[in-house]
Formats: structure tokens, sequence, C-alpha cells
């Protein structure tokens, strides 16, 4: 074990944010990177369709708005962004590495109380058949713990303190989270979506640089890509002036150009000029993707 068993529950907390939708509406999140991309269930943002409906919460009671990037309702999966950085992201586990009776660590927001903490084991693995009405789709880490509603989207942890699942549902008495591995697979998709552009990008690296651009793969029509004159083809280098080093970096110039204007630099064709378009925004372009 990296360290106490206090040390890995305080780490875990500092990870989990609470994620909000409503006055009255509340679950969990897992942070995943350092620049402010969170994971949580997709039932927990379903009522969010501006990025202006989601508050974030961080450990230290700072509140972040969020916008949705994407998600997979059938897998009960969402990608939020919040603009902040150096956040204390989780250490991603292998789920596949589990086994029955293995010790492991949820932590979440039950009925609104923040960060706390259950422990069990884990009662079965990869169930398919078994599973609840609705939710047949996909493999399981069953654990007897405790949780209780609020603790959707908050991380399951091994005794290292190494996320191995997603709180999602209780059923049975018995907790169900969705294996880190399917979380993964969720946000290794090559193609990111950027919902409030309204593109289909996939990232490239820019020679041995540290800088990233995004190559437009699809422009969704009447969207604010389209009306700002975005091609498909066009490589996006950059906004605001600044360059691109991550995907994050174009989340976060969409979510914090909400009813403004976003300078947006690109390439077109073979040609190296970097041209500026600015592009409006509207809360009510920014939906899930």
């Amino acid at each position: 074990m990296a360290g106490s068993f206090g040390e890995v529950v305080e780490t875990l907390r500092r990870s989990t944010v609470q994620v909000r939708t409503g006055r009255n509406s509340s679950g969990s999140g897992v942070i995943w990177s350092q620049d402010g991309q969170i994971v949580t269930n997709a039932h927990v943002v379903r009522g969010a369709r501006n990025s202006g409906d989601v508050t974030v919460e961080l450990w230290d009671e700072r509140r972040v708005p969020g916008g949705v990037v994407k998600k997979n309702r059938q897998r009960d999966l969402a990608v939020l962004q919040v603009a902040a950085s150096g956040l204390t992201a989780v250490s991603p586990g292998d789920s596949n590495a589990l086994r029955v009776g293995e010790f492991v660590i949820a932590v979440g927001n039950p009925f609104g109380f923040t960060g706390a903490a259950s422990t069990g084991v884990i009662h079965r693995l990869s169930l398919r058949n078994g599973a609840p009405r609705g939710f047949e789709n996909g493999s399981w880490v069953v654990s007897q713990l405790r949780l209780a509603p609020g603790n959707s989207g908050g991380p399951l942890a091994n005794a290292a303190g190494e996320l191995v699942g997603m709180n999602t549902m209780i059923a049975g008495g018995l907790a169900y989270a969705i294996p880190s591995q399917t979380v993964a697979e969720f946000l290794r998709s090559s193609h990111t979506r950027e919902a409030g552009l309204g593109v289909v990008v996939q990232p490239i690296p820019v020679g041995g640089s540290r800088e990233l651009a995004l190559i437009v793969l699809k422009v969704v029509p009447d969207s604010p890509a389209d009306r700002g004159s975005l091609r498909e083809g066009d490589t996006l280098v950059g906004v605001g002036g600044k360059r691109f080093s991550s995907i994050q970096d174009l989340r976060i110039g969409i979510y914090a150009s909400l009813d403004g204007i976003m300078e947006l630099q690109f390439r077109r064709g073979a040609s190296e000029n970097i041209r500026t378009v600015a592009i409006r925004l509207s809360p009510a372009s920014v939906r899930a993707a």
C-alpha cells in the first residue's frame, strides 16, 4: 500500500467532486486529469442541456461551472470539462486484475454529505445476465459495501487507492460499478465531438513539440462552426492566441466563451498561414455529444 489507509482515503476524496444539475439533483464525479476533465455517470447529468446547467464542487468547496463534453447513455458514462487546473487526478487501476473478496473503498457524496467513504469487498465480477433490468449491457464490478443516492459517479478503488470502478447503482443490497477498463475505453475514442462548436475532430501531434493540432473531420450543419465558415479538413491550432497542448484546451475555450466570441486559430489546406475566425457560441448550442 502506498500510504496509510487515511492517506489513501484523503487522496480519493480530493479526486472526487460533487456534480449538481439542479437545486435538488446531485451526484458524484471523478477527476480524470489535472486540467479539469471529470468523469461521471450519464444519469447524473441527464437533466443538463447547457454548460451552465452543471456545477462541479471540488474537495476544497470551490464551485466551478462544467460542460458535458460527451456521454454514452447505454453504458451510463459522461465526460465533463471545467475551466480549472492543478487538480488532484485519480490514479487509474486495472479492473481486470480484481479478485472476489478483494478489499475496496468507495468515496462519494451520499445525500449531499461531501467526501463520505465506505469499505467492503468484491462480491462478483463481469456480471451480465444477472444484472438488474435495464442494466444488462456490459460487465460490472459488484461489491458488498454501503452506498446511497449521491454516490453515483464516484470512485471505487482498491487498497492502493487506484480507481477500479465507477459506482453507478444499488440493487439487491449490492453496489454496482462500471469497471475502470470500460471507463478508459470510453475516454480513448480517437474522434472527439466538440458539441458546443459543432465539429468532430481528431488530435494529431505537431512535430516533436508539445503542441497539438486538431483536424476537423466533420462540421455539423448550422452549428457555430458552420456559421463561422470552418470546413472539413481545416486544422485547428489554438484558441484566443494560445496554441493547443491538449484536447482540453479547446474544451476550456468553448466553455469559457459562452454568450461571447471565441477566437479560433486554424490552417486551411496545405497553407502554413494561420487564420483567425471569430465564432459566437450560445448556451443553446452547447449540448451533450
